[in-house]
């Protein structure tokens, strides 16, 4: 899949400004995410096309973000340690949606849970947390629209 690039200020006329809103590139049935890792790892899945190698673990906490510039702002634009190579990951968008619904929120909200406990509940037997926080414009701001990020809890 060849990622087609827009301008910032064109596409932001099309996105909401308010609200949660999964923002993310698409194509046909692919959905790309984005996720931040170090040298090693990101050198062994690029010649590899597959995550693994001796410096890669299943039980750290992987985060995907369909959101380009989120992924950007939340690694520091690759400049934190272990962040510095931002690797673009296209899944099926049947794959994504799946993670999404098989996710439990991070924080208890009272909009998707009937009760603290049954939220609790969900945490502890779901391996896969999902978030909304602030979207983020290129030069770092916080934005009102709300944006979608789903990683996996450690074993």
């Amino acid at each position: 899949m060849t990622i087609k690039i827009e301008r910032y200020l064109e596409a932001i006329e099309r996105i909401p400004s308010t609200g949660q809103i999964i923002l993310g590139y698409q194509e046909n049935e692919q959905i790309v995410v984005y996720q931040a890792y170090n040298h090693q790892i990101a050198d062994y899945a690029v010649e590899n096309q597959t995550f693994g190698g001796t410096n890669y673990s299943y039980n750290r906490i992987s985060w995907i973000k369909p959101n380009f510039l989120w992924m950007m702002y939340g690694c520091g634009w690759a400049s934190k340690e272990n962040q510095e190579r931002v690797l673009a990951i296209s899944i099926r968008k049947i794959v994504f949606e799946s993670i999404l619904n098989e996710a439990a929120f991070s924080s208890f909200n009272p909009a998707y849970y009937s009760s603290h406990e049954q939220w609790k509940n969900e945490i502890n037997h779901k391996e896969v947390r999902l978030q909304w926080d602030p979207d983020h414009d290129p030069f770092g701001s916080k934005l009102t629209r709300r944006a979608i990020h789903a990683y996996s809890a450690p074993n």
